[in-house]
């Protein structure tokens, strides 16, 4: 295919050529500011006027009652989804990642949703059957990253002296001596092969701590997190906020670390979709995605973060009080164990430092972890799987569409090679290398 080519919604070839793209999004861009000046009713009649017009205004998409799910509610509360022509886009709450797959598996059609803010991983496990009823797939695509960090282990009160942060190591001699004593040890995840089940482990393994012998795993949906932590459901969980600051302010139990103290900037929750809603509605998709797209912009400005953090609280969307909420998506972070960082370098990130876009690399790297803890099967294609579930291209075009300047479009598919806190190293190129440097794993 010749280089100036483009792509269409789907991926095919288009005989446009980059000269005449460029002009064409040029002209676009010139007339967002008089499309935005209109009322909301006549901008959906100029949209629907016009050759790009949305097949449908309609959209159902899940969230879970975390902060890194901003970029929906921003969407809609700011008015964004209207502005690019879905005035009729649903934004419901999902009781549990389980929840989110099961209604994803329905889709719209059977009373489900047609997409949702979603663990990177689960679009993966979901298009595979991997992780779905009778182990049938259901195709899907990741039109955008949500996020980047923003995710925090946290241990209970009675591991205070411990003082335990990235180094799980006296972890391990409190929980054997805790076993000892006839009592359970815990670890909560809110899914099997999700991130947070990915991070618990990353961190435990570190340390010498198998997951799946010196600890038990559990699934916890977020929003019963803490509740559970009082209870002495768990010894530690891994979970968004507002979760791990309201464990702090019920007093409950401390922030061991970011988990971005284990990754910095590592990729967390995506904008998933189902692949067949996407290819029956391209212009639909690419009006969710630039909606979502922009709504990441404003979350990102720290002049917004306030306004962002009382919009999370709201009954409608987390329902947290509004201080379990505010300081960390500030970037501030008491860990309630005597740390305090302002303005942390490691604080949730939304579009800073490419946040949106879905690097191909980083899929990658789940699939690899999915694949060590035998979620998925060893001798998996993985570039044709993730081919086939990261949309990035749609990403690009998007980006193009709303006039993101070129330095905030990455050039790669690939982020590279990715070091850990523990000087372990990701080679997209090579994950088999990982895999077989790493001495904790469930795969044979």
């Amino acid at each position: 295919m010749d280089d100036n080519t483009t792509k269409d919604a789907k991926g095919a070839p288009s005989m446009i050529k980059r000269r005449d793209f460029l002009k064409y999004s040029i002209a676009a861009v010139s007339g967002a500011a008089l499309f935005s000046s209109l009322p909301p009713g006549m901008r959906t009649a100029a949209w629907a006027a016009g050759s790009d017009g949305v097949e449908t205004t309609k959209a159902k998409l899940g969230f879970i009652a975390l902060t890194d799910a901003a970029p929906l509610f921003v969407a809609d509360e700011k008015g964004f989804f209207a502005k690019h022509g879905m005035t009729d886009v649903e934004v419901l709450k999902q009781s549990s990642w389980g929840t989110t797959r099961d209604n994803l598996v329905l889709g719209s059609a059977r009373n489900g949703i047609d997409g949702a803010h979603i663990l990177t991983p689960m679009p993966y496990l979901i298009t595979t059957g991997a992780m779905t009823a009778n182990n049938i797939p259901t195709p899907m695509y990741i039109l955008a990253r949500l996020n980047l960090g923003g995710q925090c282990i946290s241990v209970g009160q009675e591991y205070a002296d411990l003082k335990l942060g990235v180094d799980s190591q006296p972890f391990k001699a409190a929980l054997e001596a805790k076993k000892a004593t006839g009592k359970p040890v815990s670890a909560a995840m809110t899914f099997p092969g999700g991130t947070h089940d990915l991070w618990m482990r990353y961190w435990l393994a570190a340390g010498g701590i198998d997951p799946n012998s010196d600890i038990s795993t559990i699934v916890v949906p977020p929003a019963q997190m803490v509740a559970n932590m009082k209870v002495g459901s768990m010894d530690t969980f891994c979970v968004c906020e507002p979760w791990n600051e309201q464990l702090i302010n019920q007093k409950i139990g401390y922030t061991a670390l970011t988990t971005s103290e284990l990754w910095h900037n590592h990729p967390e929750k995506a904008l998933g979709m189902r692949a067949d809603w996407v290819d029956a509605n391209p212009n639909a998709a690419q009006a969710l995605l630039k909606a979502v797209m922009e709504a990441q912009m404003f979350c990102e400005d720290p002049a917004n973060r306030e306004e962002v953090a009382k919009i999370c609280s709201k009954r409608r969307w987390i329902n947290a009080p509004f201080n379990d909420v505010v300081e960390r998506m500030k970037g501030n972070f008491d860990y309630g164990n005597g740390k305090v960082v302002e303005n942390s370098d490691n604080q949730m990130r939304y579009w800073k430092d490419n946040a949106s876009y879905p690097y191909k690399s980083h899929d990658k790297w789940f699939i690899t972890e999915d694949i060590r803890w035998g979620y998925l099967p060893q001798d998996l294609d993985m570039d044709a799987l993730v081919d086939k579930v990261n949309r990035e291209d749609l990403w690009r075009a998007a980006a193009t569409s709303l006039g993101v300047p070129a330095e905030q479009i990455p050039t790669s598919t690939s982020r590279g090679v990715e070091t850990f806190f523990d000087g372990k190293t990701f080679d997209p190129e090579n994950p088999m290398a990982y895999l077989d440097s790493l001495a904790i794993k469930a795969m044979s």
